[in-house]
């Protein structure tokens, strides 16, 4: 059985994503802050549930250990919960955003390492986003050319520099990044746009299913890799 945990799956990309690693035979568990969305969700899904706050360090250590303690070990970390952090622009503000896209990747991450050491293919893959890439906002014929979204962006930039960092200190365990697609989530409802959920959860699938040879320190969108 594989083992995976996702942060941020109580809905969009993320509870996609449980469900069709839960097709697959994984056995998932859902992070979610909120107890009670994230109960419901699991539920839904036939998924376990662990309480997890990727911006509170006791939450990350206590769902690790739970996971620790029910099976010894984790193959795959899907790094998905995020916020977009748009609207006016502050320090307090900031914080919030880095401390969530970015630090908190920092948390999971080195809190999942010894159960991940244990895995015989483990493999970490943070949703990250093409608006982090300094090729694509620099694109006039990119749609990230026109987005106005800098804490969000630049955080994106912090999580895909992040998985590279990563996939060079650990080279046995896969560390890769992606791009989902504009997708019609919470995130995006006010904007109007987006392909389903489901569809952009299939690049997070392809990247959490990769064979013990797969790449590493990429990052990709559903075509391959992107330059960023």
């Amino acid at each position: 059985m594989t083992i995976t945990l996702i942060t941020g799956a109580n809905k969009g990309i993320g509870f996609e994503t449980a469900k069709q690693l839960l097709e697959l035979g994984h056995v998932v568990y859902i992070g979610a802050r909120d107890v009670e969305r994230g109960e419901k969700a699991a539920a839904a899904l036939g998924a376990r549930f662990v309480q997890l706050d990727v911006t509170d360090d006791a939450s990350v250590s206590s769902a690790l250990a739970t996971i620790d303690a029910a099976e010894g070990r984790l193959d795959v970390l899907v790094h998905n919960a995020g916020i977009l952090g748009d609207g006016a622009i502050d320090g307090p503000k900031a914080l919030r955003v880095f401390d969530t896209n970015a630090v908190g990747i920092v948390r999971v991450t080195e809190a999942a390492l010894p159960l991940l050491r244990r895995s015989s293919n483990p493999n970490v893959v943070t949703v990250s986003s093409s608006m982090g890439s300094f090729w694509a906002v620099n694109n006039p014929d990119r749609p990230e050319f026109h987005i106005p979204l800098a804490l969000y962006a630049a955080s994106k930039s912090a999580a895909t520099m992040l998985t590279v960092q990563y996939a060079k200190a650990h080279p046995g365990i896969k560390f890769n990044a992606l791009e989902p697609g504009t997708t019609a989530t919470d995130m995006t409802a006010a904007m109007g746009i987006g392909r389903s959920p489901e569809e952009s959860a299939r690049t997070v699938v392809r990247l959490a299913t990769l064979d013990a040879d797969g790449p590493t320190g990429t990052f990709q969108d559903e075509t391959g890799e992107l330059r960023w």
